[in-house]
């Protein structure tokens, strides 16, 4: 299950992030740029193979849901099941007006045409919310009780929008525009690094990387926000984060290393910046692995080195955005006049999808051994 799902992570963020830049593209086509038109003509026919492909991952994965956790499902099926629900109806939202999309070029009035993007793109945000609503429930279960044995009191909307959801639902987000920004993006750096130098290229690199650039920016400041949360809701989580292997007053900030027989091996410290990143105060008492109920280990090591390989990745990419727009501003477009930049961009896409990877992984290989929380 693991493979299937992170094939569809990787399909579903286009689902989420590349209306908007069709909408974009499309919308300076209508004011004139012919190039914006022949951008979203093709953008589109990507989408709908993508969608397509998602739509065939999606079910597999319902599928194995039922499969591989009947008892999870069995259990707890109507307290998540309403978010579902809410993702199969932006589902079908989501393929009724992009297939009215792709068929109404030059069957359309222009601007209602531009118009049946607006819910694709909603439909997109939406359905994220959902699944990602059912997620953060595994992570912050809300919305019923367990009476002997027997779950009672279910509250599907305290369920949804339970106390995790806004901050991992909008670090996916900004993680989707990421993933698509810099996949486009570098296709079109890619053709520049070959001599391409036409309006689409140049195009097809603004627009995409423009969405790219705001949500690396932010995606810091949503990450810090979700790790304070993570060290007080989730401490076994957050501790195998860091790599902290006992309870500490003042916590080092580990980079790299491993966990063996309880220490930390080959990995590098820094005095307190744990505590201060987590809590604000550099002398805070971070809970270590040490204090799990027996039986309830975290894979430390895989969870550790997966959450440093998003963040090394995500910084990455924060100095290549401010790279190019400082180098804009300065009056220089690195766009045309630097083949280390075109290179980076290349490689941001591919950067950016392991980087999401390797954040899901933190997501769920960090709940071990649980499946709800």
């Amino acid at each position: 299950m693991a493979i299937s799902l992170g094939w569809h992570i990787l399909i579903a963020a286009f689902g989420v992030g590349f209306p908007a830049m069709i909408f974009v593209a499309h919308r300076r086509g209508l004011r004139g740029d012919p190039a914006g038109l022949v951008l979203a003509q093709r953008w589109a026919k990507v989408s709908g193979v993508l969608f397509a492909l998602g739509a065939v991952s999606g079910t597999i994965l319902s599928f194995e849901l039922g499969l591989l956790w009947p008892g999870m499902m069995g259990e707890f099926g109507d307290v998540i099941g309403p978010a579902f629900a809410w993702e199969g109806l932006a589902f079908f939202t989501e393929a009724i007006f992009l297939g009215i999309y792709l068929y109404g070029w030059n069957r359309l009035p222009p601007r209602t045409h531009l118009l049946t993007l607006v819910p694709v793109a909603l439909a997109g945000v939406v359905g994220s919310f959902s699944v990602i609503a059912a997620n953060a429930w595994m992570n912050s279960p809300a919305g019923f009780d367990i009476v002997d044995g027997t779950v009672t009191d279910i509250d599907p909307i305290a369920a949804i929008f339970n106390d995790a959801v806004w901050l991992q639902w909008i670090h996916m987000l900004f993680a989707a525009y990421m993933v698509v920004g810099f996949t486009v993006a570098g296709v079109y750096a890619l053709g520049r690094l070959r001599g391409r130098d036409d309006g689409a290229h140049r195009l097809g690199f603004v627009i995409p990387f423009a969405f790219a650039s705001v949500a690396t920016l932010l995606q810091p400041v949503i990450g810090h926000l979700a790790g304070e949360r993570l060290a007080e809701a989730q401490p076994s989580k957050f501790a195998a984060i860091e790599l902290v292997p006992e309870t500490i007053d003042g916590a080092p900030l580990t980079i790299g290393g491993v966990l063996i027989d309880g220490e930390v091996r080959y990995g590098i410290q820094i005095p307190n910046l744990g505590s201060l990143i987590s809590t604000g105060s550099p002398d805070a008492r971070v809970i270590g692995l040490d204090d799990l109920p027996e039986g309830s280990e975290v894979p430390a090591s895989l969870v550790h080195l997966s959450f440093q390989l998003m963040v090394g990745i995500g910084f990455s990419l924060v100095a290549l955005v401010l790279w190019y727009w400082f180098r804009r501003w300065r009056g220089r477009d690195l766009l045309a006049a630097s083949d280390w930049f075109r290179r980076g961009v290349v490689v941001a896409g591919p950067a950016a999808m392991t980087a999401l990877i390797a954040g899901w992984i933190v997501t769920e290989v960090g709940r071990q051994p649980w499946i709800v929380y």
